[in-house]
């Protein structure tokens, strides 16, 4: 029988019936580049997006659902608010994408 007062080591179960903790093997999203983002988006988007960033925006990702057009989605210098660009080059300033934290 164990001492419930000793502390336990990672590799032990926390409770009888229990599985083993695991190291946290999730990883951050790995950071592109520009061009890796810009790549596949059409000209009026990549020209919204240039004009954006002299105004302090920036160009955080790109979702790209399948067999649809690509989303870039910039975020302002503070990062609590996000547009979307869209096909044509116009922003949407409210947007329908769904961001989780």
């Amino acid at each position: 029988m164990s001492d419930p007062h000793r502390p336990r080591t990672p590799a032990e179960p926390e409770s009888p019936g229990t599985a083993p903790r695991t190291p946290e093997r999730r990883k951050g999203a790995p950071t592109m580049d520009d061009a890796t983002l810009l790549a596949g988006l059409t000209p009026a988007q990549q020209a919204t997006i240039q004009t954006m960033e002299t105004f302090h925006w920036r160009l955080k990702f790109v979702r790209r659902p399948l067999f649809k057009t690509p989303i870039p989605v910039l975020f302002n210098r503070e990062g609590d608010r996000y547009v979307v660009v869209n096909e044509d080059g116009t922003i949407d300033e409210n947007p329908a994408l769904v961001l989780r934290d």
